[in-house]
């Protein structure tokens, strides 16, 4: 911990506090001029917003911190807060569906969800799981998560429902084992752990500490996987505790390595090289199973337009809010700024088309290929999805044709 950070922080935090008191008791009493107005208006924006950042971030005074080694480690909340809800068939039946509205759940309810798919898949008798320390976990899980725009608690449920529904839907516990199985929950679970909202182009532009502790190198994907370890290495929230220590590490490899595919900087890598194995797909081959599980995260990590319109559409301007704020703290601190996260370059169809285009329906395709169940309520949907963008776009294009020639 960084006592020194700490103290120069809580220095700093009195003096921007003070000043900014200052500056809004001047704005209110004294007759400014109007360039002095817009000087103090601007004055008092940066402070609110060196405020927040710094409210936002733990007491290192590093630009990004990485979790304390206490903090958030254990629930916030232990079991007795955390109601079990009795979930009825009807929700227990769209569990198992893409279609499945992920908007009408509150955390608790989410949670609730999540333990009975352990339950369900039969990970809590086979792994011998304690039922309290599966709940204890989910709980850590959840303080885990940061209220981001988009990254999650919620795209985390989003994540390991598609997960749960794709093991359902593709008869996945036939093909797997279910040690597999609890590797893919578990990693769906886990693989955006305290995500700062900024992604890894941001972390090696801005120098920030987690780029330096991973050289550059996924290093959101290494903090999701250093969390999740760091909350498993606490016995009252470690669900692997009854399996055995060779078990242990064979489950720690496969998590780690499905949380590291998801860095959609190896999104070409990883599909070419399961293309190649689909050539001749050998289900007994531990490499080509080792590379569907990667496949089958990753598409459930970007399912979001796999989903129902009025499902899907809310999480595209969840995510373009994220971008923004990226895009708007690049702008302000001089480092390159990704034309798909700029707010003055992107729209919602120019952000889907291209990317339901060459990224999510060549990697269904592919998927199809093995499971053809998936194309009516996966692959489906997104063609539709596409089409729809495209008329969008259309509409854009007319409108913004118009005013050119009306002006």
């Amino acid at each position: 911990m960084c006592w020194e950070g700490t103290f120069k922080i809580n220095e700093l935090k009195t003096e921007v506090t003070n000043h900014l008191a200052m500056l809004e008791k001047r704005f209110e009493l004294e007759g400014l001029k109007v360039v002095e107005i817009e000087k103090c208006k601007s004055d008092i924006k940066k402070m609110r917003e060196e405020m927040a950042s710094r409210n936002n971030r733990t007491t290192c005074p590093c630009k990004y911190s990485f979790l304390d080694n206490n903090r958030k480690l254990m629930p916030q909340r232990d079991v007795p807060a955390y109601p079990k809800y009795m979930l009825s068939q009807e929700t227990i039946d769209a569990l198992r569906k893409p279609t499945f509205d992920v908007w009408l759940w509150e955390p608790n309810e989410m949670l609730s969800c999540l333990e009975h798919m352990y339950h369900d898949l039969g990970l809590v008798k086979d792994f011998n799981i304690n039922p309290i320390t599966l709940k204890r976990w989910l709980l850590c899980i959840h303080d885990n998560y940061r209220d981001n725009p988009f990254h999650n608690f919620r795209h985390c449920f989003c994540v390991t429902q598609m997960m749960y529904c794709m093991i359902s839907l593709c008869f996945l516990q036939e093909k797997f084992s279910q040690m597999d199985i609890l590797v893919l929950m578990t990693a769906a679970i886990c693989h955006d752990l305290d995500h700062p909202g900024y992604n890894n182009t941001y972390q090696i532009n801005a120098r920030t500490e987690l780029a330096i502790r991973y050289n550059d190198i996924s290093p959101l994907e290494n903090h999701h996987c250093a969390v999740a370890f760091q909350i498993i290495s606490q016995p009252e929230c470690n669900i692997f505790s009854n399996v055995t220590t060779e078990d242990f590490k064979k489950i720690r490899q496969g998590i780690i390595t499905l949380i590291l595919a998801t860095d959609m900087a190896r999104h070409a890598e990883i599909l070419d090289s399961f293309k190649e194995k689909m050539e001749n797909f050998d289900y007994t081959n531990e490499e080509h199973m080792i590379y569907l599980k990667m496949i089958l995260i990753k598409c459930c990590d970007i399912s979001n337009e796999v989903r129902p319109m009025e499902v899907a559409e809310p999480w595209v301007d969840c995510l373009l809010e994220e971008y923004f704020m990226q895009s708007d703290r690049e702008k302000s601190e001089g480092l390159p700024v990704a034309p798909f996260m700029d707010r003055d370059k992107v729209t919602k169809p120019t952000a889907q088309i291209g990317f339901i285009k060459f990224v999510l329906i060549p990697m269904f395709e592919t998927v199809t290929k093995l499971f053809p169940m998936v194309e009516e309520l996966m692959l489906q949907p997104l063609w539709e999805s596409k089409n729809r963008y495209e008329e969008l776009k259309k509409i854009d294009d007319a409108k913004k044709k118009a005013i050119y020639e009306e002006n």
